[in-house]
């Protein structure tokens, strides 16, 4: 029998030499409590590997991974799992599986594995994108790939001149770009995207869920979640358009689905960065049950439900994702309080 790199993790913490071993036993508690959710957040499953993005699994890594995950972990829907935690009666080491922005690959690649490995998902979506065209951060990536060999001034990106060679050398010169630009004022950074692409010959593929595809990735049983209409920075918009941006999709998508949208993921997550406490206060108000963020972390009782905590499995080694999750559950402590959060209702 081949042994589970996950309750290995835990085994292998408690044999190391430590005098006082107090903390890994607290490890221990923590990664098997059944006081604890964890929430993975996946963007893409490649049909094959892409220098380009070489962070992004493929459906043979993603099932391996899964099948991993199975023999430990009891997976949940997000719908129950929320309601299960708010109720304190989760299962020994809960865990929910969610996918941000829609991309097309969630139901031609993710969706199989998943119906093979009977795991359920949610998948949030960036509502703007259903009728076509591309995230900027993606747009990046595309242009890049298409851009001619040689020396590239990127002045008007914020960087420099960069030699533009291998994929995996543009893929390098992607993340800088994506950092340089992530925050600027949304006109501006789309200037810039747009000059890249403009030094760019061809056309990038089509990359997003259309309406279609939304509607079979929730007859597969997929659950559908909310991820704003354009994929903003909800702190950088005024009040009005970030209430459009948080309405309009979840209006969007029950138009398309006619079906109650529940869930809302925040567009790049951070508290504090990406989204304040007036954005919590409209995103309760707009009539969702509940709301994930990408702060890294194990989802406790007295969580407020509309910042939920969650993480990228980014690890190639088994073992190293192990040990990330086995430290999120057994340091978990509680997030930001709904009370706390009530203060700044709108």
């Amino acid at each position: 029998m081949i042994a589970c790199p996950e309750r290995m993790v835990v085994s292998r913490l408690l044999s190391a030499g430590s005098e006082d071993r107090r903390p890994l036993r607290a490890l221990r508690s923590g990664f098997f409590s059944s006081d604890r959710l964890s929430i993975l957040l996946f963007h893409r499953v490649l049909a094959e590997r892409d220098p380009l993005s070489p962070g992004v699994p493929d459906g043979r890594s993603f099932e391996r991974l899964l099948r991993h995950l199975r023999r430990v972990f009891n997976f949940l829907p997000l719908s129950e799992a929320v309601e299960r935690l708010v109720a304190g009666e989760l299962p020994p080491r809960a865990l929910s599986l969610t996918f941000d922005d829609g991309y097309a690959d969630n139901l031609k690649v993710a969706a199989p594995v998943l119906n093979a490995l009977s795991v359920p998902a949610t998948v949030f979506v960036t509502s703007g994108f259903l009728d076509g065209g591309l995230m900027w951060n993606d747009r990046v990536r595309e242009a890049l790939r298409r851009h001619p060999e040689g020396t590239a001034k990127l002045d008007f990106l914020g960087l420099g001149t960069r030699d533009l060679g291998s994929l995996p050398e543009r893929a390098a010169i992607a993340e800088e770009v994506l950092k340089s630009i992530k925050y600027w004022h949304p006109r501006e950074r789309e200037q810039a995207v747009t000059e890249l692409e403009s030094r760019a010959p061809g056309r990038p593929p089509s990359l997003m869920l259309d309406c279609e595809g939304l509607r079979a990735l929730a007859l597969a049983g997929v659950e559908i979640g909310a991820h704003t209409q354009s994929h903003p920075i909800l702190a950088s918009l005024d009040e009005a358009d970030a209430r459009d941006e948080i309405q309009g999709s979840k209006a969007a998508l029950e138009d398309a689905l006619q079906r109650e949208v529940r869930f809302f993921a925040y567009p790049n997550g951070r508290a504090g960065a990406d989204y304040l406490p007036e954005h919590v206060s409209l995103v309760r108000q707009a009539g969702f049950s509940a709301a994930l963020s990408t702060d890294g972390g194990a989802n406790t009782p007295g969580v407020d439900p509309f910042q939920l905590q969650r993480f990228t499995p980014w690890d190639r080694n088994p073992f190293y994702f192990a040990a990330r999750i086995a430290h999120h559950r057994g340091t978990a402590r509680p997030g930001p309080s709904q009370q706390e959060d009530m203060d700044y209702e709108l």
